[in-house]
């Protein structure tokens, strides 16, 4: 699917979510941010089992934008190593990636 992505990054507040989903789209970085939650996360931070309350950002994007959403993400973001993953979109609906493709930036001339 034309090298689509969603990105991924959790917060504590839903305030940090909404600045960074809001930035990102204003900026057509992302087409669409979906926010979840708040969800329950456990994980080890400097050696300690942790229990935290989060924001899920569900990010779409395009792969050759990456770069520029991380960096926007890290940015905004309050936590010292925020989590920011990719993972290819590989199938969906009809009509999505057409919609994809007219709200994010202009791809890259080369």
């Amino acid at each position: 699917m034309e090298g689509f992505i969603q990105v991924t990054t959790t917060t504590e507040k839903r305030e940090d979510a909404e600045r960074i989903a809001r930035t990102l789209v204003e900026a057509r970085l992302a087409a669409c941010v979906q926010i979840v939650g708040p969800i329950t996360s456990i994980y080890r931070w400097k050696g300690k089992i942790e229990t935290a309350g989060e924001w899920l950002c569900l990010i779409k994007s395009r792969e050759e934008l990456y770069g520029a959403v991380e960096q926007a993400i890290r940015y905004l973001h309050p936590y010292e190593t925020p989590e920011i993953i990719a993972a290819p979109i590989t199938a969906g609906s009809h009509d999505y990636p057409g919609w994809l493709r007219d709200e994010l930036a202009a791809p890259c001339e080369e």
